[in-house]
C-alpha cells in the first residue's frame, strides 16, 4: 500500500534531498514524501485506485515527472526516477579540458601566531585535465605552478616565503601536481589521488573535489567549474622553519590549507583573447 520510488541522478547516485509529490488527475496534491539517505521512497499514504502524476524535484535538479497507476491494492510502484542536474550535464562532456587561470585560483592559507590566518595565492600556473569517455574514475588531471608566483599580499613576506626557508624557488622554481587515480565520494564528488612534488619532495596527497556543473560561455565554448580541497604539512616538503615567541607559539603553522577553484574550457587551449 502507498508509493514506492528510487530517486537517481544520471550517474547512479542516490538523491537523498529529493521530494516527491503526488497529485490526481485534477491536480490535487495526494502525497508529499522526502526520499531517505538512500534515495528512496516509502510512503504509506493509501491511494485511491486510478491514474497519477508524481513530481519529483531536489535542489540543484532540474524537476522530472512521472505518471502512475495505482492497482486495487493501493498501491503505486513508480520505479527510478533520474533527475538531471539543473544547468548543465552531470558529468562534464568527454576528452580534453584546460583551466582557464584568468577565471581560477589557487591559495593556501596559514595561520599565524596562533589567532588569525594568512592566505596567499599563486598567480602563475597551468592545468589540463582529461575526462574519460566511459569511466570518469580513469581520468586525470595535471597541473604545473610557478613557486615564485605567490602572493599574500606583502612583498616582505612574499620574499621570505621564495627563500630557503619555505619554497626555496631558485632552486625548485616549479611545484606540480599528477593524479594517480580518482574515488568516487558521492554524486558530484570525487577524492583526487595524487602525487605532489615541491621543492623536490615527492608525497602523495588527496584533493577533495566537487563538480560545479557545464556551460557555456560568451565566447562560443564550454566551460566545467570545480573546487578541491586540501591539507598539507609544511614539514613534509622539507619546510621545518618555525620561529617560536615568547608566549611558546609558532609565528607560522604547519599545516597549509589548499583550496583550487578551477574554471575548465573544453579542448586542449584556450581561446584567444
Amino acid at each position: 500500500m502507498g508509493l514506492t520510488a528510487k530517486i537517481r541522478t544520471r550517474d547512479g547516485w542516490a538523491v537523498s534531498h529529493a521530494v516527491v509529490t503526488v497529485t490526481d488527475m485534477t491536480g490535487t496534491q495526494i502525497v508529499r514524501a522526502e526520499a531517505d539517505t538512500d534515495g528512496a521512497v516509502h510512503d504509506i499514504t493509501p491511494l485511491a485506485p486510478g491514474a497519477y502524476t508524481v513530481i519529483v524535484t531536489a535542489l540543484g535538479y532540474a524537476p522530472a515527472a512521472a505518471g502512475a497507476i495505482v492497482t486495487a491494492a493501493g498501491r503505486a510502484e513508480v520505479g527510478t526516477v533520474t533527475l538531471a542536474r539543473r544547468g548543465g550535464a552531470d558529468l562534464p562532456p568527454p576528452g580534453p579540458w584546460t583551466a582557464d587561470p584568468v577565471h581560477s585560483s589557487i591559495a593556501a592559507t596559514a595561520q599565524h601566531l596562533g589567532i588569525s590566518s594568512v592566505r596567499g595565492r599563486f598567480a602563475d600556473f597551468s592545468s589540463t585535465i582529461e575526462i574519460a569517455p566511459d569511466d570518469v574514475t580513469k581520468s586525470r588531471v595535471e597541473a604545473t605552478i610557478s613557486a615564485a608566483s605567490i602572493d599574500s599580499g606583502n612583498a616582505m613576506r612574499d620574499g621570505h616565503l621564495r627563500s630557503p626557508d619555505f619554497l626555496d624557488v631558485e632552486t625548485y622554481p616549479w611545484i606540480t601536481y599528477r593524479s594517480t587515480g580518482l574515488t568516487p565520494a558521492g554524486s558530484d564528488r570525487w577524492t583526487v589521488h595524487g602525487e605532489l612534488t615541491m621543492r623536490g619532495v615527492v608525497r602523495p596527497v588527496d584533493l577533495d573535489l566537487a563538480y560545479l556543473g557545464t556551460g557555456a560561455d560568451p565566447w562560443g565554448g564550454t566551460r566545467a567549474a570545480f573546487r578541491a580541497t586540501a591539507e598539507l604539512h609544511r614539514e613534509d616538503f622539507a619546510m621545518s622553519y618555525n620561529q617560536v615567541l615568547q608566549a611558546g607559539i609558532s609565528a607560522v603553522g604547519t599545516t597549509l590549507k589548499v583550496e583550487l577553484d578551477i574554471q575548465a574550457v573544453q579542448g586542449e587551449k584556450l581561446p584567444q583573447a
